[in-house]
């Protein structure tokens, strides 16, 4: 894998994994179960557009 993909996927299953706990939380009715899904999906989205970006430099 090359080294320019590490930061977006570490990024992604960082998200992935706040998610995941974040849902736990929820349905063990837990608090901080919001901030956690909230946190973990805009990590994720943070992730995606990195992706993206590192995709098209490497087009141009």
């Amino acid at each position: 894998m090359k080294k320019q993909y590490t930061v977006p996927l570490v990024l992604f299953l960082l998200g992935m994994a706040i998610t995941i706990i974040g849902s736990l939380f929820k349905i063990m009715h837990w608090p901080g179960a919001g901030i956690m899904l909230t946190f973990g999906m805009l990590t994720e989205a943070i992730a995606i557009i990195t992706l993206i970006v590192v995709l098209l430099k490497n087009t141009k």
